[in-house]
């Protein structure tokens, strides 16, 4: 049956490449994949494919990359001509038209990375680990219009343990999405699959988190910033200013309540600094700095850090 079924695949990153190779795999017949355009990386900004691309070149399946979705009759006129009983989309970053979605003949299929309604957007996975969540998962859904708004189909639900990153849990969710996507595609063509509305009232917004978003407040609790370290480690990575002017990204801290910390010591401020530490004051006690890079230089451990540091007692982190 699997290799019957015609699928058009669009998705980007390392997350998506997991489900296309797992429809491959499985037997589906993927007719073409759809990937956003080569990107300048590195040094020398050198044009780097997507990891979708990489692997669709390897199994021989044309790949498009248009530079938009909407309003492109060329694109329009490409799916039409392809006959695919399914659109699988994962993480490709633009937004489907409705004249798209409606192009396949069973439906276009989105797995996402959380457990719809909650955490609609482009950064699901980091918002749930930023907001202390305790579980996240895998909603795969029909796509409309909206903003991940579509009939939830399957679900799969992780634990988020509190010493996960970023990277634990997309790791985990990619597999998961990858074998949830088949299984889902699987039980249309069965014809026993199950829609369920989403209620838009339990619904929460996880916006792309920008550049400006990653800097650390330390008017926040000890509790938060971890959190927000561990929930955008190793990419983008947070970072804290000095009120030198110098930047430092920070990948781990160890949070730490202390009521007692005399209150004329002010957030941002250090607490503790010796050869192996660096301690800094916060809402509800302070955070330990376990894994920093300073400019122009290598994520180290705070230890090296210490060792070759410029910092004093009276800086400051606005």
């Amino acid at each position: 049956m699997r290799e019957n079924k015609k699928v058009v695949f669009m998705g980007t990153p390392e997350f998506a490449k997991e489900s296309l190779q797992k429809l491959v795999e499985s037997g589906y017949n993927v007719v073409a994949v759809f990937t956003n355009p080569d990107k300048p990386s590195g040094r020398g900004m050198k044009l780097k494919a997507s990891a979708v691309k990489e692997y669709a070149i390897s199994q021989n399946i044309p790949v498009y990359q248009p530079k938009k979705i909407r309003n492109n009759e060329e694109v329009l006129n490409t799916l039409k001509t392809l006959e695919p009983d399914f659109l699988a989309v994962v993480a490709y970053g633009k937004i489907l038209p409705q004249e798209v979605l409606d192009v396949a003949k069973y439906g276009s299929i989105n797995v996402h990375g959380s457990l719809l309604p909650k955490y609609r957007g482009s950064a699901p996975m980091q918002w749930a680990i930023i907001n202390g969540e305790k579980v996240t998962g895998i909603t795969t859904m029909f796509m409309d219009a909206g903003m991940d708004t579509g009939d939830m189909l399957l679900k799969e639900e992780i634990e988020i343990k509190p010493e996960y990153t970023l990277e634990d849990v997309h790791d985990k969710l990619m597999v998961i999405g990858a074998q949830l996507l088949v299984e889902t595609l699987d039980k249309i063509c069965e014809g026993t699959i199950q829609r369920i509305k989403q209620n838009d009232d339990e619904a929460t917004n996880a916006p792309m988190i920008s550049k400006e978003m990653t800097k650390i407040d330390f008017n926040n609790t000890s509790s938060d910033i971890y959190n927000f370290v561990r929930g955008l480690c190793p990419f983008p990575g947070t970072y804290m200013k000095s009120d030198n002017g110098k930047t430092y990204k920070v990948y781990k801290v160890t949070p730490f309540e202390d009521k007692t910390i005399d209150k004329g010591v002010k957030n941002g401020d250090i607490l503790l600094m010796s050869k192996e530490a660096l301690y800094i004051k916060c809402k509800d006690g302070y955070v330990a700095i376990d894994i920093i890079q300073p400019e122009n230089s290598k994520r180290m451990d705070i230890k090296a850090f210490m060792n070759g540091n410029k910092l004093s007692m009276m800086d400051k982190f606005i």
